[in-house]
């Protein structure tokens, strides 16, 4: 499970967009569709997150959308990444870091956006040679105040708040310089309209 030379870096990724939004997706059926207002609204780079039977099938439909950069989220397992990679990852994130999840993500140079919460977890990444992490969950974990404290003594670190992230709340976040980007679980609507008027909106969230 190699990827190309030339698969953007987890850095690229990250600043694709500024708002990265998290699927729970139900029913595959719905996933092209939703990753075409996605991408129309101005978001390219969407994470499905592996927590229903329907995960894999959404990645693999999203992959069909012109401009989508698709990844696998909430992925806690080797065996998960596997699946993940046979239905057309384009990256990983996870909502912690092991030695044993890193290290065939990392071998595989497959991007990957691991999770932390504390100092101990971003010391684990750095060691295993890692520099972009998702803050998670964000909001329960002590939100910005908190990041900021996190992050001044590992200046080299670079952020993606996730968790309790909201549409009024991601300016502030993406005012932080150490912060590429917020993921989002807002961005969905009831419609596939008002997914793209959502999309929009969070595209233009640039703090």
């Amino acid at each position: 499970m190699t990827v190309s030379p030339h698969t953007p870096t987890i850095a690229d990724i990250m600043q694709t967009s500024p708002v990265i939004p998290v699927l729970v997706v139900h029913d595959a059926a719905d996933a092209r569709p939703m990753a075409e207002a996605l991408v129309k609204g101005g978001l390219r780079v969407l994470e499905v997150t592996l927590r229903t039977p329907a995960a894999l099938d959404a990645i693999r439909e999203m992959r069909k959308v012109e401009g989508a950069i698709v990844g696998a989220g909430t992925v806690v397992s080797a065996a998960q990444f596997a699946d993940a990679m046979d239905a057309g990852s384009e990256f990983i994130v996870s909502p912690g870091l092991t030695e044993t999840i890193a290290r065939p993500i990392l071998d595989s140079g497959v991007p990957f956006l691991p999770g932390i919460a504390n100092a101990g977890d971003i010391m684990r990444g750095l060691d295993l040679g890692l520099t972009h992490f998702k803050f998670f969950p964000a909001e329960a974990s002590g939100g910005l105040k908190a990041l900021k404290a996190l992050a001044a003594p590992f200046y080299q670190a670079k952020f993606c708040p996730t968790g309790g992230i909201t549409e009024a709340s991601a300016p502030e976040w993406l005012a932080f310089g150490p912060v590429l980007c917020v993921g989002g679980s807002w961005i969905v609507g009831a419609t596939h309209a008002e997914t793209e008027t959502r999309a929009h909106a969070a595209s233009g969230l640039r703090g």
